[in-house]
C-alpha cells in the first residue's frame, strides 16, 4: 500500500495535504481498499466550518458506509465534483484525483499534531 510521505494521517483513516493556505483531503488507500468499491460520496457541509474529529459527509461502498471525520478544525470550501459521476477515483486514485474535499484550515499548525506516513503505517500494522 501507499502512503505518501507529504500527507499527514489520522487514526480515522483520512489524509490531508497542505497546498498554500487551503488543503485537500481524503481518505487512505488503506481505508479504501477496506471498502471495497465505493459506489457514492455524500457531503452536506460545503461552506460550513467544522471542527476537528467531527464527520464532514460519508462514503458509501457496495456493502457499507462510513463516515468522513475532517483532520482538522476547517471551514469545506469544494466538494470534489468529479467524484459525482466517478465516486471510483477514491479507489484508483485515492491521493490524487480520488481527492473528496477541499478546505481552509482554521489553523495550519493543527496538522503538526496528526500522523506521519511511518506513524500511520504503524498504526495500521497492528
Amino acid at each position: 500500500m501507499n502512503f505518501p510521505s507529504d500527507l499527514k494521517y489520522t487514526k480515522e483513516h483520512e489524509w490531508i495535504r497542505l497546498d498554500g493556505q487551503q488543503a485537500f483531503v481524503g481518505i487512505t488507500d488503506f481505508a479504501q481498499n477496506q471498502l471495497g468499491e465505493i459506489v457514492y460520496i455524500d457531503v452536506q457541509t460545503v461552506g460550513e466550518t467544522i471542527q476537528n474529529g467531527q464527520v464532514f459527509g460519508t462514503v458509501e461502498a457496495v456493502k457499507t458506509v462510513s463516515d468522513l471525520f475532517i483532520p482538522v478544525t476547517a471551514e469545506v470550501l469544494e466538494l470534489n465534483e468529479a467524484l459525482e459521476d466517478q465516486p471510483e477515483l477514491v479507489n484508483t486514485d485515492p491521493y490524487g484525483d480520488g481527492w473528496i474535499i477541499r478546505v481552509a484550515p482554521e489553523n495550519i499548525s493543527d496538522l503538526d499534531s496528526l500522523l506521519s506516513a511511518e506513524e500511520y503505517r504503524q498504526l495500521i500494522a497492528k
